[in-house]
């Protein structure tokens, strides 16, 4: 089984199984760690913020404009900010690093 990590807001690493064809926002929701994602991976909340290791940085297709714009409203953003709807998991991103933002983030 493919899997993620995903370290949560108190430092927790966790282990996730991942499906091709899932966002990454679906699979940390779908495992029960608090991320929102209340617009249902649609890029028009930024409630899904996770922060990508810097390892993966260059391994995760680009922010597209739409992205960029709704991350300018959300707080604590990052170089390495993105919106976990946004990232679509494949093989390729077998064992991908992300960590929670702070909530409100």
């Amino acid at each position: 089984m493919s899997y993620i990590v995903v370290v949560d807001r108190e430092g927790q690493e966790h282990r996730l199984d991942a499906l091709n064809g899932w966002r990454v926002m679906e699979i940390i929701r779908d495992h029960e760690l608090p991320i929102k994602g209340e617009c249902g991976g649609c890029c028009s909340c930024a409630t899904c913020h996770v922060y990508v290791d810097e390892a993966w940085r260059d391994r995760i297709p680009k922010r597209e404009d739409e992205e960029d714009e709704m991350l300018d409203e959300a707080f604590s953003v990052e170089d390495n900010s993105r919106l976990s709807c946004q990232i679509l998991f494949s093989e390729d991103l077998e064992g991908l690093r992300v960590y929670l933002a702070p909530e409100g983030a």
